[in-house]
């Protein structure tokens, strides 16, 4: 099959397909269009350089895996 007649059938295809199809070809053009862009927001980043800035300085409290386990499960 040439990539024409791949089109067309495709184009003929979407002409009558239902709503479900139609939803799924859409995820599949949205993810495609999306493959560059990271799933996480870039200001997500920003924001924990901000914290490990702030946590280097001694400008904020942290806590060892085991007191946040130990503080979550008394209460």
């Amino acid at each position: 099959m040439t990539i024409i007649e791949l089109k067309e059938r495709l184009h003929r295809f979407i002409d009558i397909a239902d709503e479900r199809t139609l939803s799924v070809i859409d995820a599949i053009i949205t993810s495609e269009n999306n493959k560059d862009q990271p799933g996480i927001p870039l200001w997500f980043y920003d924001e924990l350089d901000k914290r490990r800035e702030r946590h280097l300085k001694g400008e904020s409290t942290s806590s060892t895996w085991e007191a946040v386990k130990a503080r979550t499960l008394n209460r």
